[in-house]
């Protein structure tokens, strides 16, 4: 349709008088339209069927209410029930004349306008353009509104994902959705790591190589150099590595393999990002490169919030790992092994920590977790770390160094909180006393096949809430101490206390030492785990062996 509504417009006329049908025809071809004829509501409906088939559905219907088949008012009401003909806008008319109840029941049944003829043709032609126009005003709304719920539903996917390659990969398919065609996306980090995603592709092509990959990185890092927010530019094919689009569509001729390279970067020092089309889609809709730029910037906003996580996750299990050594010094009478096993790298760090130290009275084991998962939680566990090292020189009873654990949270880290389990053992006579608070208690398993529970509890640390007296028990050198976090049993929607039975039955039944133990649970219950997962294991040995 051109920019005057009338070259290129289809008008459909309905019309049982031949001569009324075609004096109609001749006043909308004047005006430059195109007119298709119909004798009757039925041949009105097939020519609808079939051009609608073809894509070609004309852009209005002129329909006479009195047809001989049915009302043109239940044509009407027809067309509007079915989807591909009811955003066809509808003009009534008739010779006889009509009641204001008549032109009412045409509006009614979804019509436009209503025409009483003969009428003059100047009138006739201009409510069909005004039809026309109108259906045109709703159909670029509508598409529009689409478009922004496709944008809408990929920003979302953009903002949901966990990592810099399904930033990308997200980012690749909804470019793909906004514009019908193949895209690819490019996230490149600070360390000049590129991070790539493609739309789905109907044909196989080479993968791009190291060496596309370099030279995508070369486009971005120039296009951006010392830029920031959103520009657009073309790359040619010369300069364009292949590999990232098709190269031959369905007609089989080779198209030239540029790109059209939307850039963007939230601020400087953020990571810039890239979407890309081919150069040769020239079809795109009006608006559709607006779109695609308010895509690049959501893009890079989430790149910078994910690439900065990043950092953050980085720095984080450095901290984790050098504080929770794989090894921990051995006591004089006494075993000790522990195993750490953190969580998937897309989970957040968590604060999990262990730890066993040698005190004047004997050793003295301990095993937590700060709540939550972040950054915070990370240092915060290296903190109580050092404290609990700290404390213990001076006085290892697990019900003081509680206590003073306690306050040191509620001081200097007043929202946080943790779980934590201390056990003092004296090597010489096995004299064990815990103090819990809000852990899972310490596990005693035989080597005759039982394990139970100790019944050990208290408050969170951070809570500033009293603390039990610790319980007391003995170890025989056929027990095993053992000591978990939550990471290795908890198991979403089901009760912790089911879990804590299910590590009791494995416990029991697992092979004789610390080491076997160690492995065996991590073996049968370590599997696809959200959370990290620390475990301590201890008994008393003669000293010497």
């Amino acid at each position: 349709m051109s920019v005057n509504g009338k070259a290129g417009t289809t008008i459909l006329v309905v019309d049982d008088v031949a001569a009324s049908r075609y004096a109609l025809g001749a006043v909308l071809r004047r005006d430059g339209h195109r007119v298709v004829l119909a004798a009757s509501a039925g041949e009105a409906l097939i020519e609808l069927d079939v051009r609608g088939r073809a894509g070609q559905l004309p852009d209005v219907a002129l329909v006479d209410v009195g047809l001989p088949d049915m009302s043109g008012f239940e044509l009407c009401r027809r067309m509007k029930e079915t989807p591909p003909f009811a955003a066809l806008p509808v003009v009534h008319f008739s010779a006889a004349r009509t009641a204001p109840a008549d032109r009412c029941r045409g509006l009614d049944a979804g019509g436009e306008a209503y025409l009483t003829v003969p009428a003059e043709p100047e009138e006739i032609q201009a409510v069909v353009r005004a039809a026309a126009r109108g259906a045109r005003h709703r159909c670029d709304a509508e598409a529009q509104a689409g478009h922004l719920t496709r944008l809408a539903e990929t920003t979302l996917d953009v903002q949901s994902a966990r990592c810099p390659r399904e930033l990308a990969e997200a980012a690749a398919a909804g470019t793909a959705r906004l514009t019908h065609g193949p895209a690819a996306a490019f996230v490149l980090g600070d360390d000049g790591e590129l991070h790539r995603g493609l739309s789905p592709r109907k044909a196989a092509v080479a993968l791009p190589d190291d060496g596309a990959h370099a030279a995508v990185v070369r486009l971005i890092q120039r296009g951006m150099a010392g830029r920031t927010g959103v520009r657009e530019t073309v790359v040619p094919e010369p300069l364009w590595p292949p590999g990232f689009f098709h190269t031959e569509p369905s007609g089989g001729a080779r198209l030239p393999e540029g790109a059209r390279l939307t850039l963007a970067r939230a601020r400087e020092g953020c990571a810039p990002v890239a979407l890309a089309t081919p150069a040769y889609a020239r079809g795109l809709r009006p608006g559709t490169g607006h779109l695609v730029a308010r895509l690049a910037n959501a893009t890079a906003v989430a790149a910078e919030r994910l690439l900065m996580y990043e950092m953050e996750r980085h720095i984080a299990l450095t901290l984790q790992r050098s504080f929770l050594p794989a090894h921990v010094p051995q006591t004089p009478g006494t075993e000790v092994v522990v195993r750490y096993e953190p969580a998937s790298r897309d989970t957040e760090i968590g604060g999990d920590f262990y730890a066993a130290l040698g005190t004047s009275q004997g050793l003295l084991t301990a095993i937590g977790d700060v709540v939550g998962h972040s950054l915070e939680a990370a240092t915060v566990m290296v903190e109580i770390r050092h404290a609990l090292r700290a404390y213990c020189v001076e006085d290892p009873d697990p019900g003081r160094l509680a206590s003073r654990l306690d306050r040191m949270l509620q001081r200097y880290h007043p929202e946080v909180t943790a779980t934590l389990c201390l056990a003092l053992t004296d090597p010489s006579d096995g004299r064990t006393r815990v103090a819990n608070a809000g852990h899972i208690p310490p596990l005693i398993i035989g080597d005759d096949g039982t394990a139970a529970y100790l019944r050990a509890s208290g408050p969170l640390l951070g809570l500033g809430l009293p603390r039990p007296e610790p319980t007391e028990t003995v170890l025989l050198p056929t027990d095993r101490l053992l000591m978990v976090t939550d990471g290795l049993i908890e198991t979403r929607g089901t009760d912790l206390a089911v879990s804590m039975e299910h590590l009791r039955t494995v416990a029991a039944d697992g092979p004789p030492g610390v080491t076997a133990l160690c492995d065996t649970l991590l073996t049968c219950l370590g599997h696809d785990r959200d959370d990290d997962i620390a475990l301590l294991v201890m008994r008393l040995r003669e000293a010497g062996t």
